[in-house]
């Protein structure tokens, strides 16, 4: 049985029964980001219902949808049993809030769920992020992670195995983010390096926070959202008031590897993210060779991984995951100019106006 702990806590599944948790919900705010694509899907329903069993102080579903889909969007997401905010992440009186801010710098996930947690921190004392794209997702799950926050930390993490169709699956943590790190850590000794090694899903979106710390987050607009908030929970929370939570196994969409709406676009992404912390908290990456050090740490963990998927009878194409690091590498690089938005104790207008500007059809 494994109980292995990292440098953080590590709070594992080893004997629960499902529905024990001890996590106070009736004191936390629920964020779920969505797009157009998960309106009415079966994922987003399951993740709705479930929901339904948790009882929160609040659930905030931030979404990026066309006008023509907003309202069917609201009408739908408003019939379930809960007390739901829908917050229109690019209505008009947004952009123009976001614009008139000089704020206007980009968007995706983490500008809408930066949009949400604003007001999830003023609902709650507690802030739970999740996605909505989980199929088999467990009520009980929020309430793990709210769990480690009653036990006095201030972060906590989900992590969970990610084995679908008879394969691995978390391509962009497996064969990115951890061969990179890993890289990194053999060259730096920067308390930042250990600390986002420790985490078993470094990429997984789902997480607790407590609100104080909800509004320490700078959020990139795009993707990267995921390393950006370890960035900010290291430096307010660190290693002793951080912990990871077993969430089991989930099942998610994929995306295509190729191209800038793929994995390869968002390694990017994440790429920026990742060293934009690394350089904030003193680490000074040589770019130059990283590429192909990374490269050789990335190829050594594909035969680790093809010697796992062979022991529990898994498809494993290691040349098609080989081709993928490759690619990967490309996006290895210094950062570009720091475009997170600003921690909510500093953002220039309230999440009363974001409720207000993003709510267009309560006026």
């Amino acid at each position: 049985m494994e109980y292995v702990q990292e440098r953080i806590a590590t709070l594992h599944d080893l004997c629960r029964e499902p529905g024990t948790s001890d996590g106070v919900t009736d004191d936390a705010a629920v964020v779920v980001p969505m797009t157009d694509r998960e309106h009415a899907s079966l994922a987003a329903e399951g993740v709705l219902t479930e929901l339904e069993a948790v009882d929160p102080a609040a659930v905030f579903v931030p979404v990026r949808a066309p006008t023509e889909r907003i309202e069917p969007f609201r009408e739908w997401l408003e019939s379930f049993s809960l007390p739901i905010t829908v917050l229109w992440c690019n209505a008009p009186a947004v952009e123009e809030l976001l614009a008139e801010a000089g704020l206007a710098n980009g968007f995706g996930k983490g500008r809408d769920v930066w949009l949400a947690l604003g007001p999830a921190a003023e609902a709650a004392e507690h802030v739970v992020v999740h996605d909505a794209d989980t199929k088999g997702y467990d009520a009980d799950h929020v309430a793990r992670l709210l769990e480690a926050l009653s036990q006095g930390y201030e972060f906590s993490k989900g992590y969970y195995a990610r084995v679908e169709n008879g394969r691995l699956y978390g391509r962009l943590c497996r064969l990115f983010y951890e061969p990179l790190v890993r890289t990194l850590a053999d060259a730096h000794d920067e308390g930042i390096v250990p600390y986002l090694g420790a985490f078993r899903y470094a990429l997984a979106g789902e997480f607790a926070v407590t609100a104080e710390l909800a509004r320490q987050v700078r959020a990139p607009p795009a993707w990267g959202l995921e390393v950006a908030v370890l960035g900010d929970a290291f430096a307010h929370a660190g290693v002793s008031g951080t912990a990871q939570v077993d969430l089991g196994r989930h099942e998610h969409d994929h995306r295509s590897v190729a191209g800038e709406t793929g994995l390869e676009g968002m390694s990017r992404e994440v790429a920026d993210a990742l060293f934009c912390v690394l350089e904030e908290g003193g680490v000074d990456p040589e770019y130059g060779t990283l590429p192909d050090r990374y490269r050789a740490e990335g190829k050594r963990l594909i035969e680790a991984y093809r010697a796992d998927s062979a022991f529990n009878g898994l498809e494993y194409d290691a040349d098609a995951e080989r081709e993928q690091v490759d690619r990967y590498a490309e996006a290895i690089a210094a950062p570009g100019p720091d475009r997170r938005l600003p921690p909510w104790t500093d953002a220039p207008f309230s999440p009363e106006e974001v409720i207000t500007a993003a709510t267009p059809w309560l006026e």
